[in-house]
Protein backbone atom coordinates (compact mmCIF):
# COMPACT_ATOMS: atom_id res chain seq x y z
CA UNK A 1 0.00 0.00 0.00
CA UNK A 2 1.29 3.52 -0.91
CA UNK A 3 1.57 6.88 0.98
CA UNK A 4 -1.42 8.32 0.02
CA UNK A 5 -3.53 5.31 1.18
CA UNK A 6 -1.90 5.70 4.53
CA UNK A 7 -3.30 9.62 4.24
CA UNK A 8 -6.28 8.56 3.29
CA UNK A 9 -7.05 5.84 5.96
CA UNK A 10 -6.40 8.22 8.76
CA UNK A 11 -8.73 10.88 7.53
CA UNK A 12 -11.10 7.84 7.17
CA UNK A 13 -10.83 6.59 10.70
CA UNK A 14 -10.57 10.47 12.05
CA UNK A 15 -14.17 10.38 10.09
CA UNK A 16 -15.50 7.10 11.37
CA UNK A 17 -14.15 7.96 14.94
CA UNK A 18 -16.29 11.43 14.72
CA UNK A 19 -19.24 10.24 13.67
CA UNK A 20 -19.23 7.42 15.79
CA UNK A 21 -19.06 10.57 18.50
CA UNK A 22 -21.65 11.92 17.37
CA UNK A 23 -24.29 8.94 17.08
CA UNK A 24 -23.24 8.40 20.65
CA UNK A 25 -23.79 12.00 21.95
CA UNK A 26 -26.59 13.08 19.12
CA UNK A 27 -28.50 9.52 18.86
CA UNK A 28 -30.57 10.57 22.42
CA UNK A 29 -31.44 14.02 21.03
CA UNK A 30 -32.35 13.29 17.30
CA UNK A 31 -34.62 10.17 19.30
CA UNK A 32 -36.24 12.85 21.51
CA UNK A 33 -37.45 15.14 18.65
CA UNK A 34 -38.38 12.39 15.95
CA UNK A 35 -39.26 9.35 18.04
CA UNK A 36 -40.27 7.50 14.78
CA UNK A 37 -37.17 6.94 14.37
CA UNK A 38 -37.21 4.43 16.70
CA UNK A 39 -39.21 2.33 13.97
CA UNK A 40 -35.65 1.70 12.06
CA UNK A 41 -34.27 -1.51 12.63
CA UNK A 42 -30.94 -0.35 13.22
CA UNK A 43 -30.63 -0.38 16.86
CA UNK A 44 -27.76 1.13 19.14
CA UNK A 45 -25.87 -2.19 19.62
CA UNK A 46 -26.11 -3.23 15.28
CA UNK A 47 -24.68 0.26 14.91
CA UNK A 48 -21.74 0.19 17.52
CA UNK A 49 -20.92 -3.65 16.22
CA UNK A 50 -20.87 -2.36 12.95
CA UNK A 51 -18.80 0.60 13.60
CA UNK A 52 -16.22 -1.82 15.12
CA UNK A 53 -15.73 -4.11 12.21
CA UNK A 54 -15.46 -0.86 9.83
CA UNK A 55 -13.18 1.19 12.34
CA UNK A 56 -10.34 -1.31 13.90
CA UNK A 57 -9.05 -2.79 10.54
CA UNK A 58 -9.07 0.92 8.88
CA UNK A 59 -6.97 1.80 12.12
CA UNK A 60 -5.12 -1.02 12.29
CA UNK A 61 -4.09 -0.37 8.53
CA UNK A 62 -3.31 2.93 8.75
CA UNK A 63 -1.41 2.90 12.14
CA UNK A 64 0.81 0.44 11.07
CA UNK A 65 1.59 1.60 7.88
CA UNK A 66 2.20 4.93 10.01
CA UNK A 67 3.85 3.37 12.90
CA UNK A 68 6.32 1.10 9.84
CA UNK A 69 7.38 4.71 8.51
CA UNK A 70 7.36 6.84 11.35
CA UNK A 71 7.94 4.36 14.41
CA UNK A 72 6.67 6.50 16.79
CA UNK A 73 5.15 4.60 19.66
CA UNK A 74 3.12 7.37 21.24
CA UNK A 75 0.75 6.53 17.90
CA UNK A 76 0.62 2.65 18.50
CA UNK A 77 0.21 3.11 21.91
CA UNK A 78 -3.02 5.28 21.85
CA UNK A 79 -3.99 3.23 18.87
CA UNK A 80 -3.90 0.40 20.54
CA UNK A 81 -5.80 1.72 23.73
CA UNK A 82 -8.20 3.42 21.44
CA UNK A 83 -9.00 0.21 19.55
CA UNK A 84 -9.22 -1.37 23.03
CA UNK A 85 -11.81 0.97 24.83
CA UNK A 86 -13.85 0.42 21.63
CA UNK A 87 -14.34 -2.66 21.02
CA UNK A 88 -14.84 -3.16 25.33
CA UNK A 89 -17.58 -0.53 24.97
CA UNK A 90 -19.23 -2.20 21.87
CA UNK A 91 -19.20 -5.61 23.12
CA UNK A 92 -19.80 -5.33 26.73
CA UNK A 93 -20.39 -1.73 27.27
CA UNK A 94 -24.00 -1.83 28.39
CA UNK A 95 -23.91 -4.39 30.39
CA UNK A 96 -20.53 -3.22 32.74
CA UNK A 97 -21.67 0.44 32.40
CA UNK A 98 -24.80 0.82 31.55
CA UNK A 99 -26.23 3.12 28.88
CA UNK A 100 -24.64 6.29 29.80
CA UNK A 101 -21.49 4.57 30.68
CA UNK A 102 -21.12 2.32 26.95
CA UNK A 103 -21.98 5.97 25.61
CA UNK A 104 -19.18 7.98 27.28
CA UNK A 105 -16.47 5.21 27.51
CA UNK A 106 -17.17 5.40 23.41
CA UNK A 107 -16.83 8.77 23.42
CA UNK A 108 -13.46 8.19 25.06
CA UNK A 109 -11.83 5.71 23.19
CA UNK A 110 -12.51 7.48 19.63
CA UNK A 111 -11.40 10.68 21.13
CA UNK A 112 -8.39 8.76 21.54
CA UNK A 113 -8.00 6.87 18.50
CA UNK A 114 -8.81 10.30 16.73
CA UNK A 115 -5.44 11.50 18.35
CA UNK A 116 -3.63 8.56 16.98
CA UNK A 117 -4.57 9.39 13.70
CA UNK A 118 -3.61 13.19 13.90
CA UNK A 119 -0.91 12.40 15.40
CA UNK A 120 0.30 9.92 12.68
CA UNK A 121 -1.23 12.03 10.14
CA UNK A 122 0.82 14.97 11.49
CA UNK A 123 4.00 13.22 11.92
CA UNK A 124 3.69 12.25 8.29
CA UNK A 125 2.91 15.39 6.86
CA UNK A 126 6.21 16.88 9.28
CA UNK A 127 8.52 14.24 7.48
CA UNK A 128 7.22 15.75 4.01
CA UNK A 129 5.96 12.51 2.54
CA UNK A 130 4.81 11.92 -0.82
CA UNK A 131 1.65 12.55 -0.24
CA UNK A 132 2.12 16.19 1.39
CA UNK A 133 0.05 17.83 -1.46
CA UNK A 134 -3.13 16.12 -0.06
Amino acid sequence: MNKPSQIILDRLAISASVLCALHCIAGPLLLILFPTMLALPVGDHFYHMLMVWFIIPTSSIAVFLGCKKHKDPTVLGLALIGMAVLAVAAIYGHDLFGETGEKLATVFATMILASAHWRNYSLCRKDKCEHEHD
